[in-house]
């Protein structure tokens, strides 16, 4: 499954990017914990232009506790970077995110040499909710849907802290598909850009695997874990229709209708807390992908030549 979703205002939100991070210091990265590296923006390291970044894993009261460590680990071992976990409405954790900026860029310091932020990340990720929290009032507009924000704010945390927001961005094309169906199952991605019943059978096959009791008690399935993690994806997405009352006339299952529960109950963590990759798992993933990459151009090269060959024998 392929999902791709880069609308005109994004075009216009990387435009800005590029323009803005000349007077930029630090840049924030707010990352869904629940998928640290695929809601991670690729695009962002050749818009930011090695500016150092603070990773910032929101949604941490989400995501599994037991994997958060890793990733943070993962995130640290990076040049210029330098990782946090926090759950945006809590404003004590926010205020961390100062500090951890003035460490990346220890010389802005006072009116003569103010720091200066730019707030990044994936649709719907918290940032403005973030922001509402840092500043103490309702500074950004806030939502469940992808592209709330449509245009860059300025915002003062402080007399020398100047913090930049801009509409939450994907990229032009996500090559990783389990990034896509990840994003996609987070609420990142726009709705007519994938479909909800592919999408919560691509987030079942995982959660059967690694969560299968929290699917039990969530969805009253009367199967012990292994015989969950057994089950076909289209069946363990009827059983759930079948409990959660997705049933139309005739006695026909509602899918679509179950597929919206079971996303709706991920991203309100209804089913518990979650974290849908490990470093280990990405990696795997983004070497298949590049592999493919490199397969896909390497076809296209060839494809290339054969039609310069044809185009040179027409012409002879």
């Amino acid at each position: 499954m392929s999902i791709q979703w880069f609308p005109g205002h994004m075009h216009l939100t990387r435009k800005a990017i590029g323009q803005r991070i000349k007077d930029i210091d630090v840049v924030i990265e707010l990352l869904d914990a629940r998928l640290p590296a695929s809601s991670a923006n690729p695009l962002l390291a050749e818009l930011t232009e090695g500016r150092p970044t603070l990773k910032v894993l929101n949604k941490q009261d989400l995501a599994d506790p037991g994997r958060t460590p890793a990733w943070l680990d993962w995130f640290n071992a990076r040049a210029g970077t330098r990782a946090i976990a926090l759950d945006a409405s809590d404003s004590a954790p926010a205020r961390r995110l100062i500090e951890g900026c003035r460490q990346l860029a220890p010389n802005r310091r006072g009116m003569s040499r103010p720091m200066r932020v730019l707030i990044v990340g994936v649709p719907n990720v918290g940032k403005s909710t973030l922001i509402n929290t840092l500043s103490a009032k309702r500074q950004a507009k806030t939502g469940d849907e992808a592209g709330i924000t449509k245009q860059e704010q300025r915002i003062v945390l402080e007399d020398d802290f100047y913090l930049w927001d801009t509409p939450g961005m994907l990229w032009p094309r996500i090559v990783v598909p389990q990034s896509g169906e990840r994003l996609a199952a987070s609420g990142a991605v726009g709705r007519n850009a994938y479909d909800e019943e592919e999408v919560a059978m691509a987030l079942l096959d995982y959660l059967k695997q690694h969560y299968a009791p929290l699917l039990q008690a969530r969805y009253k399935l009367e199967l012990a874990a292994p015989e969950i993690a057994a089950l076909p994806d289209d069946e363990l997405l009827a059983r759930i229709a079948r409990k959660r009352g997705a049933v139309m006339s005739g006695g026909r299952l509602n899918l679509q209708k179950a597929a919206e529960i079971t996303l709706t109950d991920f991203r309100s963590a209804s089913l518990g807390r979650v974290t849908l990759e490990t470093p280990e798992e990405y990696a795997r993933w983004l070497a298949a992908a590049q592999q493919q990459e490199a397969e896909r151009a390497e076809r296209k090269a060839e494809q290339r030549k054969r039609d310069e060959r044809r185009a040179r024998k027409a012409a002879e």
